[in-house]
C-alpha cells in the first residue's frame, strides 16, 4: 500500500485524489513529435503547480496525451482541465509555428472534449505503468 504514503493534508482534511485525463488534438491530427510532448509536459507541470496539484505521470502520442494528476478537493477538475488545455494550446502554438498549419481555421490545438476518470479501485502504480507505456510499440 505504497499509495497511502502519499496522502496529502489540507487545513481541514486528508486526501488522496487522482484523475486520469486524456486530451485529444483537434481533428485528431497527428502533430506531436517528442519535442512537442516534452514542452507540453513542462507547461502542464507549471499549470498543475499553480493549482496546487501534482502531475504524477505524463505521456502521449502524436495525437493525444495522458495525464495522471493528484489534486486537492478544493480544485474543480473542469477548471484544471480548462487551464491545462488553454495554456498549453496557446504556448505550444506560439513556440512551435509548425503546429499552426494544422489549425489555421479553428486556432485551437485541442478538441473541445476530454476524458476524465477518477482513479479509485485501480492501484495508482498500475495506472502509472499504463500511461508510461502509451507511446511504446506493441
Amino acid at each position: 500500500m505504497a499509495e497511502y504514503r502519499s496522502i496529502r493534508t489540507g487545513r481541514h482534511c486528508a486526501f488522496l485524489l487522482h484523475a486520469h485525463l486524456v486530451f485529444v488534438t483537434k481533428y485528431r491530427h497527428n502533430v506531436f513529435a517528442d519535442r512537442h510532448l516534452d514542452r507540453c509536459e513542462e507547461i502542464m507541470r507549471n499549470v498543475c503547480a499553480d493549482f496546487e496539484t501534482e502531475l504524477v505521470e505524463f505521456n502521449g502520442e502524436t495525437n493525444h496525451v495522458h495525464l495522471l494528476v493528484n489534486f486537492p478537493p478544493k480544485v474543480a477538475v473542469s477548471k484544471l482541465v480548462n487551464s491545462l488545455k488553454g495554456v498549453s494550446s496557446r504556448r505550444l502554438r506560439q513556440e512551435f509555428p509548425d503546429l499552426v498549419q494544422h489549425y489555421y481555421r479553428a486556432n485551437k490545438l485541442w478538441a473541445g472534449s476530454y476524458f476524465a476518470g477518477s482513479v479509485g479501485d485501480a492501484p495508482i502504480s498500475m495506472l502509472h505503468q499504463y500511461i508510461k507505456q502509451q507511446n511504446q510499440p506493441l
